[in-house]
């Protein structure tokens, strides 16, 4: 009889991960986590890039789980988050200049990550991480094989005036003071989750504990609401791929997983992306599934986790 595989510990980094600081080309150092592949023949490399306020370890689960697929798994913060620093005027606003930042951070890491792995080679993302790589990919910044997204920051959800009375607003709201400051209310006391907060992202109360656990433990990836730049920003970088013939110009294949349940990102603008990407597929869930998809309840994410398989070996075959 084949011994059960045991359980995976989503609060302890596994031995076969390597914890490290990459160096991002003007000298600012990114945190990220490597699993070197166990296979004489690697089944490729994924690039993970997490959401909005995130940090790898909310996904140690999956990025295991790929890694024992055969896979080479690297994930990394985003510049301003996690452990990577702060570049607001607090330790838990969540802000930047441009988004053009990251997706030149994005770039070079991609760079020298895909030099040092075997192809085929996967961008994965979540929420805002999500955003970024499609408009990497769409300014040709990257080249992945294939990519896949989980409820990609396309839009926001429940905005009811057009998009760009909204994006003027928050520009007006950005330029009337500090644009660091933050531009939503998190809780009374800064660091402190926000009640319903797990209602927005899981059903999984204890993988959505993880999380409260990895914070408590590394005070550091504490993160709150973004500034009124981060917002204003959002709002141009989101418009700008929705405008005319950039999606249709992609040729990647993506995979866009999303819930109609999402109350942080629009799902409509998901399915219309899914829609003008000619190389585009959706894999859409409904009131079973909060935003954080890899993260939900066993019978949710494993549907997620075999779609995303049976994309990836659909379009990014091993090399032989």
């Amino acid at each position: 009889m084949t011994p059960a595989t045991p359980a995976f510990d989503r609060r302890a980094i596994p031995a076969s991960a390597q914890e490290g600081w990459w160096d991002l080309p003007d000298g600012h150092k990114v945190r990220r986590i490597d699993w070197a592949s166990d296979a004489a023949q690697p089944r490729g490399s994924i690039l993970f890039m997490p959401g909005r306020g995130d940090h790898y370890e909310k996904y140690l689960e999956s990025l295991d789980e790929w890694h024992r697929a055969g896979w080479q798994v690297t994930a990394a913060d985003w510049r301003g988050q996690a452990a990577s620093g702060r570049l607001g005027a607090d330790k838990v606003t969540g802000h930047i200049d441009d988004f053009s930042t990251w997706i030149d951070d994005l770039a070079a890491l991609w760079a020298d990550w895909k030099s040092q792995s075997p192809g085929p080679h996967v961008l994965i993302a979540h929420s805002m991480g999500g955003h970024l790589a499609l408009r990497a990919v769409e300014e040709g910044r990257i080249d992945p094989d294939a990519v896949a997204l989980s409820a990609p920051m396309l839009g926001f959800f429940g905005q009811i005036l057009p998009g760009a009375i909204m994006h003027g607003a928050a520009r007006l709201m950005a330029n009337l003071g500090d644009p660091r400051r933050p531009a939503w209310k998190w809780s009374e006391k800064p660091g402190e989750m926000p009640a319903g907060r797990l209602r927005l992202l899981t059903h999984h109360d204890e993988r959505y504990a993880d999380e409260l656990w990895w914070r408590e433990k590394r005070p550091e990836l504490v993160m709150g609401p973004g500034s009124w730049r981060w917002v204003e920003r959002a709002y141009a970088s989101m418009r700008g791929l929705f405008e005319p013939g950039k999606l249709e110009s992609v040729e990647t294949p993506f995979l866009l997983v999303g819930t109609t349940n999402d109350k942080l990102v629009d799902m409509g603008a998901i399915q219309e992306a899914a829609k003008r990407l000619p190389h585009g597929e959706l894999l859409e869930f409904g009131k079973e599934a909060h935003h954080e998809i890899l993260r939900e309840v066993d019978p949710v994410r494993d549907r997620a986790m075999q779609g995303i398989q049976e994309f990836l070996d659909r379009v990014a075959p091993a090399e032989s």
